[in-house]
């Protein structure tokens, strides 16, 4: 490991609509590493707080009650628990339990990974709010990034996200030894646009920089921003997917928030071929493979 740290940002220029050098801060951290922290937000530490208590309060039910509201039951739209082992990564599970959740929607949406989320109702509770402030910040951030690439601030909003694909995970991980050999979540990249993470005190992130891996440790109050595949390829290479992993050493269980902003399920992103949803759903298939298999998910649904 090494010591290189990851730039912090202060969007709150870009948030009131002056943004002044914040694209140029962001795209910088783009080029570099992919990664960076996002600070003067303005998302309201309730919301946080408030969403960790419930999810705290969840995990630690017995595991029959959490699959109540398992994936499984939630039918094409992918949502709802998991529990550890059942996710994978490069065809190794994760040392994870995780709750999946996307945009409410009504059951008979026809797009797959479209429809109503399974809650307890401490979750809806916390989980809706959360969703629509990290909805608007995400929004924001993408006109800096519009910015950043020298296009107009709402080109992404014109061409790519009028109907963003919005997605949301939290990840509970059990305490691992630090001679493990298996990840919490193994090196990955992300799929979309945009990721924004807010991470407990435990730590446990790490991101392969030029230098080497280094920790990403948590910031409070902050997020980890992070950029995905689809913006790499809509960046025409300026910008990097960087991968990263988790392995939580801290003694601890670990809680962490990952927020997904993507492009439109049917948009096609320039310098792709086929749908975001095709894309997508075929990453997902592989995630969960079995699931895949229950639901019958296809390109063609």
């Amino acid at each position: 490991m090494t010591d290189t740290s990851l730039p912090v940002i202060d969007v709150g220029p870009l948030r009131r609509g002056e943004p002044g050098d914040v694209p140029q801060w962001i795209d910088a951290a783009c080029r570099e590493t992919g990664f960076f922290y996002v600070t003067g937000h303005g998302v309201p530490p309730d919301l946080l707080r408030n969403l960790d208590t419930a999810a705290r309060a969840f995990f630690a039910l017995p595991e029959a009650t959490k699959m109540e509201i398992a994936m499984a039951r939630g039918g094409k739209a992918w949502r709802g628990f998991f529990p550890v082992g059942d996710e994978l990564t490069d065809g190794r599970p994760d040392r994870k339990e995780g709750l999946y959740f996307g945009t409410e929607l009504p059951a008979e949406h026809p797009l797959p990974l479209h429809g109503p989320n399974q809650f307890t109702p401490e979750l809806r509770d916390t989980v809706l709010p959360y969703m629509d402030a990290l909805t608007a910040l995400a929004a924001d951030l993408m006109r800096g990034l519009a910015l950043a690439l020298g296009r107009p601030a709402t080109w992404f909003a014109d061409a790519l996200t009028t109907n963003p694909t919005v997605l949301f995970r939290i990840f509970h991980y059990p305490p691992q030894p630090p001679d493990a050999d298996d990840w919490g979540v193994g090196e990955h990249t992300d799929y979309g646009l945009l990721t924004l993470l807010a991470q407990d005190a435990n730590g446990g992130l790490q991101v392969r920089t030029p230098g080497g891996w280094i920790d990403a440790p948590p910031i409070e109050g902050s997020f980890v921003c992070n950029i995905g595949d689809m913006l790499a390829t809509v960046s025409g290479g300026r910008w990097h997917s960087t991968p990263h992993r988790v392995r939580n050493t801290s003694g601890n269980e670990r809680l962490s928030y990952p927020f997904f902003y993507d492009p439109d399920f049917l948009a096609t992103v320039p310098g792709t071929t086929g749908t975001y949803g095709d894309y997508l759903t075929g990453k997902v298939a592989k995630v969960f493979p079995e699931l895949f298999e229950l639901n019958r998910i296809s390109k063609d649904s």
